[in-house]
């Protein structure tokens, strides 16, 4: 019954957005006047007439532009009900009362539009905050055109402390780049040019997270050229606003319960006000009383806070997530994060960084970890396997000396390892497979690879000529922020965390062990993540499934809220879950639960708010215990107290 939900544009005036506030003031003002008049100089009866008719004018301006406006559409909305109120009030003589019913309906419904404005706008910041033009580099010169303009395979020139006008990847300079308004990090991300770029990378997701850059973000004290990868519609922060913009719109759960209810309570509350006005003949008093009554009580039961106390707790919810670049898709999602009992994460990229790092370098006999490192990082230099990639990478940040000697001749084997020469030696690093013909690989040195093997870690024997050198050993390593994040999540009250992994139980069981407080469950298929998911359902009603949005969809559809981490420039990720993390942060997760938790709450206050004012004034509207300006004055409160104890929502802190 509340206007609240539908398009207020049309609330513009003579006076621009703060109109209505106006003439509400206006109304108040001209209310004051009659009354003075009324009540002090009582021969000017008329006088006082004029100002109360003016006063309904202004203040029953807008109400009837609204009524009007739902009529055509068929809606009987609360401002049908005002004015009938109203009216009734002056056909009574009560012209004050009506007057200040007007008054207060249309100040309350100012104040409400106002606050609400506030939400709504912060929402609205996103769509503002790309540039409108941008620097299109030429084979000479630059020249400035409008975002829209833009195609795929263009290069932009990005000044310092400009914000970036396209999604893209860097391919010329360094520079730190604000995302906050994409992700919600507060901290500037380093970036760097990418340098080659075969057509392969024309499709973003293959970019590197160091190279890639949004559309709407800051670029630092440097200058950047950027080579465009989508258009303005297609954007990260474009597709993002519309996201969130239709996420507004979703109803929950209790917001669809309280349409619900709405359906049959206002016929049965206008069935009560026709009653009423036959109360004369069952109550010793004239028609008149009988009609007072029954405006006074069109005026306590109309359940405008009722209608308002949840769509305001959501929209204030969903704008202050996404300013902190948590992307929730609609009411639902809000409400259901906030009553889970359980939670199910992917481990690779989720858990873990996603990616292997050398954790041992284990010399055998008399060789020195140097020369190990130095002879590992020689050979697998030469390999572009993702594990001979993290041997170099992490070999180099441990050696002390830069000279690498040059090897030669790699020969890979499949699944097993690489053979190359260096100085004239003969190199074998691989897994046990690559060395079984050699009979001489002892039982401690098998020892030692079961063992960290029993750790969750890949190894590498390494063999110079006919010597055993060395062990590797490789882990997916868990994100610094998992064992905290997980602390959190059970300080937030989640009884049950799992880990489900393709890998094998010894990595899963490896990982559980460093992080601590979850169950590992390894070597599953996803049609088995599927099941695990439905089993910890039933077991726990409310589940969400953590991943990447890709391979873990089928487990997410399946559980209650899907969570996409690092969902900034993944189309799928945002398309499939329920709740994206933009940035790849886990620690963005309590936030989002305890953001949620803190939603229900107020929707609940909110609820108790306007159902028990609608409760107390009824029976006291019914009793005569209340004329229509206390109902007035206590109905348009409850509905502001509503509409400014959900936009505490904006203000929750992400320690939270």
């Amino acid at each position: 019954m509340c206007k609240q939900g539908h398009d207020h544009s049309h609330k513009e005036g003579i006076f621009g957005p703060r109109t209505e506030l106006y003439f509400a003031a206006l109304s108040g003002l001209l209310l004051l006047i009659g009354f003075l008049l009324e009540t002090l100089l009582y021969s000017r009866a008329n006088m006082s007439l004029g100002f109360y008719l003016l006063s309904y004018f202004f203040g029953g301006y807008f109400t009837l532009k609204e009524a009007i406006h739902e009529i055509s559409k068929g809606r009987f909305e609360i401002d049908f009900l005002m004015l009938v109120a109203a009216i009734g009030a002056a056909f009574l003589d009560k012209w004050a009362e009506g007057s200040l019913l007007l008054f207060l309906f249309s100040l309350g419904h100012a104040l409400e539009h106002h606050a609400m404005g506030k939400a709504r706008k912060s929402i609205a910041a996103l769509t503002d905050l790309t540039p409108k033009t941008a620097f299109l580099k030429k084979k000479k010169n630059t020249v400035e055109v409008p975002i829209a303009n833009l195609k795929k395979g263009d290069i932009i020139i990005v000044h310092p402390n400009s914000k970036i006008a396209a999604d893209g990847y860097i391919i010329k300079g360094n520079s730190s780049i604000d995302q906050s308004s994409i992700t919600g990090e507060s901290i500037p991300v380093d970036k760097m040019a990418l340098t080659e770029r075969p057509p392969e990378m024309e499709n973003d997701h293959q970019i590197p997270e160091e190279h890639r850059v949004f559309s709407g973000t800051i670029n630092g004290n440097n200058l950047l050229e950027v080579w465009v990868t989508k258009v303005a519609a297609d954007s990260t922060l474009s597709r993002l606003a519309t996201m969130v913009q239709e996420a507004q719109r979703q109803k929950s759960p209790t917001q669809l319960l309280t349409d619900g209810f709405q359906r049959y309570y206002v016929p049965f509350v206008i069935l009560l006000v026709v009653l009423l006005n036959f109360g004369f003949l069952v109550v010793d008093e004239s028609w008149g009383a009988s009609f007072y009554r029954s405006m006074a009580v069109l005026v306590a039961a109309s359940p405008c806070a009722l209608a308002i106390s949840t769509p305001s707790a959501v929209l204030s919810g969903i704008a202050r997530a996404a300013r902190s670049g948590v992307l929730i898709k609609g009411g639902r999602p809000l409400e259901d994060l906030g009553g889970l009992t359980a939670v199910a994460f992917d481990k690779t990229g989720t858990l873990t960084e996603g990616k292997p790092k050398l954790t041992d370098v284990v010399p055998l006999g008399s060789t020195e970890k140097e020369r190990l490192l130095k002879i590992v990082v020689a050979v697998e230099g030469l390999s572009d396997h993702p594990l001979a990639k993290a041997v170099v990478r992490d070999g180099k940040k441990m050696l002390s000396l830069t000279d690498i000697p040059p090897a030669e001749n790699l020969e890979a084997v499949q699944g097993k390892g690489v053979k190359a020469n260096l100085d004239g030696r003969s190199i074998i690093i691989g897994n046990l497979k690559i060395h079984e013909e050699d009979r001489r690989v002892s039982d401690i040195i098998k020892e030692q690879v079961a063992q960290l093997e029993h750790e969750g870690k890949t190894t590498m024997l390494v063999q110079e000529g006919k010597d055993f050198i060395g062990i590797l050993g490789l882990m997916d390593v868990p994100r610094a922020a998992a064992k905290p994040t997980l602390q959190r999540l059970e300080r937030l009250g989640i009884k049950k965390m799992i880990m489900l992994t393709g890998d094998n139980q010894n990595v899963a069981d490896a990982v559980a062990r460093e992080i601590g407080s979850i169950e590992a469950r390894g070597s599953l298929l996803p049609e088995e993540k599927v099941a695990a998911v439905k089993e910890l359902m039933v077991r726990e009603s409310k589940i969400a499934m953590v991943g990447d949005g890709v391979n873990d969809a089928p487990a997410m559809a399946h559980s209650t809220v899907g969570i996409a981490m690092g969902a900034a420039g993944s189309d799928v990720a945002l398309e499939t879950a329920d709740i994206a993390l933009m940035a790849d942060k886990l620690d963005t997760l309590p936030f989002a639960i305890g953001l949620s938790r803190k939603a229900k709450a107020i929707v609940r206050q909110n609820l108790w708010i306007s159902l028990g004012m609608v409760a107390l004034l009824i029976p006291a509207t019914i009793l005569n215990w209340a004329n229509i300006g206390v109902a007035v004055i206590f109905h348009e409160g409850s509905t502001l107290l509503v509409v400014l104890n959900a936009l505490r929502l904006l203000g929750y802190k992400k320690e939270g």
